[in-house]
């Protein structure tokens, strides 16, 4: 398995969640992720950078996409919880997700990791600050605990 050299701070995190990154394009088209082993997308936000057509892409590939809006200037708990139910209902499957800058979700599996499957934090966070460093908004975000303990 080769990864794609053309996305944006892809990164590979293990075998269920195959990989994060910027979102396919046409320089890294989706049947890439497919020739990954990558059988589900969520997508985080809409973007201008992305295929226009994203979502029928990934189904002729026999994928599912799953749109999470996270409005960058206003990320909420709820926005937390939705990603938290679509990593659980897609637990059995592989899975990429993306965002625009892989910023968004990058925080989203931080808090995650450390919250849901009780990863070391120190870990975690370094997984993170290998992409950003959040800002003010987003580091209030990643710092609220939740009650989600492994689902």
């Amino acid at each position: 398995m080769v990864d794609p050299e053309t996305t944006y701070n892809w990164r590979r995190l293990n075998d269920r969640i195959r990989h994060t990154a910027s979102p396919p394009s046409s320089n890294s088209p989706t049947s890439t992720l497919s020739g990954c082993g990558t059988s589900s997308i969520s997508g985080s936000t809409p973007t201008r950078k992305a295929l226009p057509d994203e979502a029928a892409s990934v189904a002729r590939l026999g994928m599912t996409y799953i749109h999470i809006p996270v409005n960058f200037q206003n990320p909420t708990d709820q926005d937390f919880d939705q990603f938290c139910a679509v990593m659980e209902q897609l637990k059995d499957v592989p899975v990429h997700v993306h965002c625009i800058a892989n910023a968004r979700v990058s925080a989203f599996f931080y808090r995650y990791r450390r919250d849901v499957l009780g990863m070391d934090e120190t870990q975690a966070r370094a997984e993170m600050e290998a992409v950003w460093q959040p800002n003010a908004i987003w580091a209030a975000l990643v710092a609220r605990r939740g009650e989600r303990r492994n689902q």
